[in-house]
């Protein structure tokens, strides 16, 4: 056969395995380029025809994610985490380095066609960088200056990833300190027979009872998000549906890759626990692009627990406790952590946030009632069906109960996973985790990514806890030695990265603060620029569409509190200055009208 009539079976035999849906858009384009290496126009056609959808659309939907490639990036394509822990352990020198042993540039293909490289925002291993993501299969951790070099002969030789050194593919869980959900056992159907044996209503209300609050951030009462599920109307021939939300994008957070290589068992359990109180039939979990590595082995545990009597139909003997888990591989889209994105994405669609009302527990994925939660959330929630609500609630602060899954990183001697209870200063998790580095001390904390808040170590007394210092679970250390403009420079340029451009005021405002950021950075700045940026600050906190754009500036707003001296080296100038050379500017003006004296000159020069 020839290469376009085995293309064209592939995606045919793909198309056929997910019947032409056209809510599995995204996963048939996902295993659609992993047979192909990228999606040409002729590609995207074809799988418009077997899903009944325009060409348009379809191609839509798949420049959307930025892992779906609609040029051809190469035999391999290798993705340096842009992570600021990342960069501080020297991934930006490393990748310019592997692109001048292979002849190339960032973003552009080798000329022998065998790879190209480039950037992504953070692929969940800050805790053993720098790191490269592999044809989005497999990762590469601790890269250094010998790995690089043998990394290029090893694709300059055109050598399969199959024989590459497999130490070069080690993750470690580097689990520092556990406590009750890291310490527990597997869940073998223990949470499933307690909350039958109680019944869906007594279940739920040791959910309630427990205070458990949600773990990605924004903290919502679980029991009572549950409980709006249970309370919304179904269509006679729907479902309500329970989704995972394994798209753990926030830069520096790892504990979700953790729990699902330890305790998936117990995620999937909560997850079924869940269907039991709401009366689900269908679940899924939205597993980041960037975890492909483990999706093997959670389809191998899924399928474990349907020969288990755990999933599927008569769930642990129950007659009419049917229910059943599938995985949604993601694309790459920060954004699609945000609920109402998540769902657009799940339905095949490019993940924008949805205006609400009406919320996903009203009208969801396909117009269902639909209950979001995130994997240490399902994690604890089996925990609480097994133990019992008051167990949980006793843990931890009366308004934060329970434990808390941290991901600590950057300068500190031992990174890696921390569990506690609520109400842990940072001080104790610095003191534990060895904070600062090379005999210096800690500067500042990045708590909950770039999206929470950064707070000088003068604040280490602070608790974290939702009646203080609330967290999604990701804790960066920087040391004396750090630049914290240059660190909120980095996260200005991954929020205008990841915006999804659904709304003015994020789309432009990212990028504008993305401009003034940069022009700090090449000297050119002055103190009206400080106006500026704070005005931008105020904007996109009180315009934006989604969470994603209100937090944009947070981490510009706690560095210009609290680490003003950088931003005042840079902000010294009484004069306004342009980013760029005014002067330079007039050259095609003075070229078209043949002037050149001092009146067509301007007095300043960048």
């Amino acid at each position: 056969m020839s290469v376009f009539e085995l293309r064209t079976a592939h995606v045919d035999r793909v198309l056929q395995r997910h019947g032409g849906r056209r809510e599995a858009l995204v996963q048939i384009l996902r295993e659609v380029q992993e047979g192909t290496r990228w999606l040409p126009r002729e590609v995207l056609a074809q799988v418009a025809r077997g899903v009944g959808l325009t060409p348009a659309i379809v191609e839509g939907v798949a420049s959307f994610y930025s892992f779906f490639h609609l040029r051809d990036v190469g035999r391999h394509h290798l993705l340096f985490s842009d992570n600021i822990t990342d960069r501080m352990v020297g991934s930006c020198r490393l990748a310019r380095a592997l692109c001048r042993q292979l002849g190339t540039t960032p973003g552009q293909r080798s000329a022998d066609g065998m790879a190209s490289v480039g950037f992504t925002s953070c692929i969940g291993l800050g805790d053993q960088g720098p790191a490269v993501l592999v044809d989005q299969q497999r990762a590469l951790t601790r890269l250094d200056d010998l790995r690089v070099v043998q990394l290029a002969e090893l694709l300059r030789a055109g050598e399969p990833t199959e024989r590459w050194p497999e130490e070069w593919f080690r993750i470690d869980d580097q689990v520092r300190r556990a406590d009750v959900l890291l310490e527990a056992p597997a869940m073998r159907g223990e949470a499933l027979r307690a909350a039958v044996a109680r019944g869906p209503q007594a279940t739920l209300d040791e959910i309630v009872a427990s205070k458990l609050r949600g773990r990605g951030g924004a903290g919502f009462p679980t029991g009572e998000k549950w409980r709006c599920a249970c309370c919304a109307p179904v269509r006679e021939d729907g479902t309500r549906i329970v989704v995972c939300n394994a798209d753990e994008s926030e830069p520096g957070s790892f504990k979700d890759r953790v729990l699902l290589s330890r305790h998936a068992d117990a995620v999937f359990e909560g997850m079924t626990v869940a269907a039991w109180v709401l009366g689900a039939r269908r679940g899924f979990v939205y597993l980041r692009g960037e975890y492909r590595y483990l999706l093997e082995g959670l389809l191998a545990l899924l399928a474990r627990r349907r020969a288990d009597g755990l999933l599927g139909r008569g769930i642990v003997g129950c007659e009419g406790f049917d229910f059943d888990i599938e995985i949604h591989l993601g694309a790459g889209a920060y954004v699609c952590g945000e609920e109402s994105s998540l769902i657009e994405s799940l339905e095949g669609k490019r993940g924008t946030p949805r205006i609400r009302p009406p919320f996903p527990v009203e009208r969801g994925y396909l117009g269902q009632p639909t209950i979001v939660n995130n994997v240490e959330t399902f994690c604890a929630a089996a925990r609480i069906a097994a133990r019992g609500g008051a167990w949980w609630a006793a843990i931890g602060t009366p308004v934060s109960s329970g434990t808390k899954l941290h991901s600590v990183s950057g300068d500190c001697a031992r990174p890696g996973i921390y569990e506690y209870p609520f109400g842990v200063t940072i001080g104790r998790i610095l003191a534990d985790c060895g904070g600062g580095s090379a005999g210096r001390e800690v500067q500042a904390v990045q708590v909950g990514g770039p999206s929470g808040v950064c707070l000088a170590a003068s604040e280490c007394g602070r608790r974290l806890c939702f009646e203080d210092v609330p967290t999604a679970g990701a804790l960066m250390v920087f040391d004396s030695s750090r630049d914290m403009f240059e660190v909120a420079r980095c996260f200005a340029h991954f929020f205008a990265h990841e915006s999804c451009g659904f709304c003015t005021p994020c789309r432009v405002g990212t990028e504008l603060v993305v401009r003034r950021m940069d022009k700090l950075a090449a000297g050119h700045g002055s103190m009206f620029d400080e106006q500026t940026l704070q005005a931008l600050e105020s904007l996109l906190h009180g315009t934006t569409h989604c969470g994603l754009g209100a937090s944009a500036t947070n981490p510009l707003r706690d560095t210009l509190a609290r680490f003003r001296p950088a931003y005042e080296r840079r902000l010294q100038s009484p004069d306004f200055k342009p980013g760029f050379d005014l002067d330079a500017e007039l050259e095609p003006a003075r070229r078209v009208t043949g002037r050149d004296d001092p009146g067509a000159h301007l007095e300043w020069h960048a």
